[in-house]
């Protein structure tokens, strides 16, 4: 009898405690839902970039575009050889649509000419970044590892001898003539003395940002090689443009203007291709 009087005591607590269980559960997790400091739910996503996919990097270059840069392809004469000339080599790659390239080189009676493009295409794997900025900020990568000289850091001739030429009235003939002859020899010794338009640079007008740089080694020979590149960016794409020339003749040395002009004359062509 004892024991049975103790059976309703014990069920009346088992019931309070559950009660208070099952009130604080519910306050806990009303708590929880709003999920406070998860703002990702709400952050809309980065815009992607324009460019879904990349061209077939060997089939870029058109026929004639190759004849100008490699003037050795038309030396040939058997259709075989000059027909694997224009296909160029592909750039081994891991993701076509990420990234492709394709590389020619051809020897003339005068030179030896090489040519590369590549194409980029980023892709950012961050929700709070976009596509074009992170191209954005790989192509200012790059162009920062170009060092290209500041505009303003190179004087003109004609700045030297108005300066030199200030001297005293009696002087000024014999001093311009003596800064003209000083700078005509200085200009032949070295690229020191290229032209500010000719120098490494900025580009305008090529895509959204482009740059070109230009720079004369030693090759194997005693011959000196010439190395344009062409660095663009349009919108979450970086197209490299590399033209490389080599004279055949060990005194030869490659003329910087035409190969500026062409290297920058195909990328005009490639930033159109994309815009098509």
């Amino acid at each position: 009898m004892q024991r049975k009087a103790y059976v309703p005591g014990i069920a009346a607590l088992l019931a309070a405690l559950l009660a208070g269980c099952t009130g604080g559960s519910g306050s806990n997790s009303k708590a929880a839902d709003p999920k406070p400091g998860d703002v990702s739910v709400n952050t809309p996503a980065a815009q992607p970039g324009k460019y879904r996919t990349l061209p077939e990097a060997c089939a870029a270059v058109s026929h004639d575009s190759l004849d100008s840069l490699l003037p050795g392809i038309k030396q040939i004469t058997d259709q075989d050889q000059r027909d694997t000339a224009y296909e160029g080599q592909a750039t081994l790659t891991y993701d076509t649509d990420r990234r492709v390239g394709c590389g020619w080189k051809v020897e003339s009676t005068d030179a030896t000419d090489h040519l590369s493009v590549d194409f980029e295409r980023v892709v950012s794997y961050d929700n709070a970044v976009s596509d074009d900025s992170r191209a954005e900020d790989i192509y200012a990568t790059e162009e920062t590892a170009a060092n290209l000289p500041e505009a303003s850091a190179s004087a003109t001739p004609s700045d030297t001898a108005s300066a030199t030429g200030s001297a005293t009235p009696s002087t000024s003939a014999s001093t311009s003539a003596s800064s003209t002859s000083s700078a005509s020899a200085s200009t032949s010794a070295g690229p020191s003395q290229t032209p500010a338009d000719l120098q490494p640079r900025k580009l305008s007008g090529l895509g959204d940002e482009a740059f070109l740089d230009d720079k004369l080694n030693s090759g194997s020979s005693t011959a000196q090689q010439r190395t344009v590149t062409v660095v663009f960016r349009t919108s979450n794409v970086i197209v490299r443009i590399e033209y490389a020339e080599q004279p055949t003749a060990s005194t030869g040395t490659p003329d910087s203007e035409e190969m500026q002009d062409k290297a920058r004359n195909l990328a005009r062509k490639l930033v159109d291709r994309f815009n098509d």
